[in-house]
């Protein structure tokens, strides 16, 4: 158990450190913070979410994807295995792939090798996969609008709005590390708390709050360190960014991944900020946007789920054979 919570911890750990690129890459391309006042403010933001914004989503990982009395924690260490050997290896060649696809590719993969498909709440799952399939096209369209929103309401300004744009980040910045806290950092926390349930040590189902303490802690940690290759690949290689680029898709994303959190439906916001950018980009011009990355960095999306479940599928056997 105590390996889980460690594993659990350092998942955790790199989930911020990657997902840090997508808190902030446009408020550092677009000049409005430098790279470790902008990672401090949103580590900071993110570490409050979840006990301003509840666990929902902690609740929809842990309890909602698979049955809980038919989970071992050799499902639940393969699994967390898988999600990091993935996102390291992704980390390496510099693309944004989703941890969210990762943890939940490596739970179904090793459940369904121990237990078949019956283990599966098929409710449950069809309610993450389809929150996660949704956010990232509507994120592109919620940047698009809104950047019109803003182009129209700016269209009789000054070039001295730019400084509007670029002090007003710092607002959606901590906003969208909020809804970050309250979302995407939240899987863990329902993991977690499974693998409670799992060792005896719940008798029922529920996110304790040394949980909440510790796996925040651990995402703000990685944050606060911060991906230098990620932010780089997110806020310069779609487009150049300016303030009024970052300020929009901020607001785009965190109106997204907020409403998402409300709900108790977990999103990836790796994807949500990046099609927001693409978005955002397209509204004043589709050929401003770097369409070839986009599409390494979907490829990678696409991957993720397919490949993190078989990988924990093969650590699953292993641990079978060994335990």
């Amino acid at each position: 158990m105590l390996l889980i919570v460690a594993l659990a911890m350092l998942f955790d750990f790199l989930n911020g450190f990657r997902d840090s690129a997508s808190l902030v890459a446009t408020i550092i391309a677009s000049h409005a913070l430098p790279r470790r006042q902008a990672l401090a403010i949103a580590a900071l933001a993110e570490l409050t979410g979840p006990f301003v914004f509840g666990v929902a989503v902690a609740t929809t990982w842990g309890s909602n994807v698979l049955a809980e009395r038919r989970v071992e924690l050799s499902i639940i260490l393969a699994a967390l295995v898988a999600s990091i050997v993935w996102s390291v290896f992704t980390w390496w060649l510099g693309l944004p792939s989703s941890s969210s696809h990762a943890l939940v590719g490596g739970l179904v993969g090793a459940a369904m090798l121990e237990h078949g498909l019956g283990v599966i709440q098929l409710a449950g799952l069809g309610k993450v996969l389809l929150a996660l399939a949704i956010s990232p096209p509507l994120g592109l369209i919620v940047g698009y609008l809104t950047m019109k929103l803003v182009l129209f309401l700016a269209r009789g300004a000054t070039p001295r709005i730019n400084r509007f744009f670029r002090q007003s980040q710092i607002v959606t910045a901590v906003t969208l590390a909020l809804a970050y806290g309250a979302n995407d950092a939240q899987k863990t926390m329902g993991v977690m708390s499974l693998a409670l349930v799992t060792a005896g040590v719940l008798p029922t189902f529920y996110v304790p709050s040394w949980v909440v303490v510790i796996s925040a802690g651990s995402v703000a940690l990685g944050t606060a360190v911060g991906s230098r290759r990620l932010i780089k690949t997110l806020g310069a290689k779609f487009f150049q960014v300016r303030p009024v680029h970052g300020f929009t898709t901020q607001v785009a994303s965190a109106a997204v991944i907020l409403g998402a959190a409300i709900l108790g439906g977990p999103v990836s916001t790796t994807q949500v900020v990046g099609t927001a950018i693409l978005g955002v980009g397209s509204a004043e011009r589709v050929s401003k946007v770097r369409w070839g990355v986009a599409g390494q960095i979907t490829l990678a999306w696409l991957t993720t789920i397919p490949c993190t479940a078989l990988l924990s599928a093969g650590l699953a056997a292993l641990l079978r054979r060994w335990v």
